[in-house]
């Protein structure tokens, strides 16, 4: 093996990287698709809890309890579907709204999810929301989080290996070359990757609140009211966002539509039957 391995010029940090990638995976719960983990799930949701303190000492509450109630609410019947998918009981959940009028939400591995008062804006109606709450649960579950650091510690390995690579090269060339990698690796893998999870969010989101009752028609919706939202602002260039431009959302989720739409009929009817059985 030892002999194969230096006929072909294979060095050992080359076996180092191959070894990470085959033992880091992590199954995505809905799509099935494999995902590179190399951070411990226990280390993503404890760190988690400790930004998330500092967010909320750091950045203002909302003070109108319609927002409050209403993040609460809808978060709640999303974790509460999301619950086998996350391994966190709706209980652990913890939904809060931020008095700030950026459009935008996040989520914390821990399942701690922020929604700003911008964001309630957009969504006018609850299950416009859900689309918000499904989506950012929908990270959680995937563990995109701790994806990103994953990437992001795997290109670090590979910058490593590349300036041993190129040690032989004159040291401006070498610079040159290592600038180029930096750029590549942030525009051709990082971003591509993050806007791959931002839509494989909308997917498993797009289930997760048909299965909490909520109409998943009503994503469509949100993403045609945010699109006119952003218009005036302006956008970055495509290829140098984390997230896809919402025609393309919007069109994914129009393909994804029959399967929430049976998850959605399955829910009512499940709610009738609930509803019928009481005294």
């Amino acid at each position: 093996m030892r002999s194969w391995v230096r006929s072909r010029g294979w060095k050992p940090w080359i076996l180092a990287v191959v070894a990470v990638l085959v033992a880091g995976c992590y199954t995505v719960p809905e799509t099935g698709r494999r995902a590179l983990m190399l951070v411990p799930q226990e280390q993503m949701v404890s760190m988690a809890a400790q930004s998330f303190e500092q967010i909320k000492a750091e950045e203002p509450v909302s003070e109108d309890p319609a927002a409050r109630g209403r993040v609460t609410e809808v978060g709640a019947r999303i974790a509460r579907v999301a619950a086998e998918d996350t391994r966190l009981a709706p209980e652990e959940w913890e939904f809060v709204a931020f008095a700030d009028e950026q459009k935008n939400a996040f989520a914390l591995p821990g399942g701690q999810v922020g929604a700003y008062e911008g964001i309630l804006e957009v969504a006018e109606t609850d299950a416009q929301l859900a689309t918000v709450m499904g989506h950012e649960a929908a990270h959680v579950a995937a563990r995109h989080g701790g994806e990103r650091m994953s990437e992001q510690l795997l290109v670090q390995m590979g910058g490593i290996a590349l300036a041993q690579a190129l040690n032989e090269k004159p040291g401006q060339t070498r610079q040159l070359f290592l600038a180029a990698y930096g750029v590549g690796a942030q525009v051709g893998i990082l971003l591509p990757h993050n806007r791959n999870q931002e839509l494989e969010a909308d997917r498993i989101g797009l289930l997760y609140m048909a299965r909490a009752g909520y109409d998943p028609r009503a994503a469509v919706d949100f993403w045609e009211r945010m699109e006119k939202a952003t218009e005036a602002g302006g956008e970055p260039p495509v290829f140098l966002s984390t997230h896809p431009p919402h025609g393309k959302r919007i069109e994914r989720l129009r393909k994804w539509m029959p399967q929430a739409m049976e998850a959605y009929r399955a829910a009512r009817e499940r709610e009738a039957r609930r509803w019928a059985a009481l005294p």
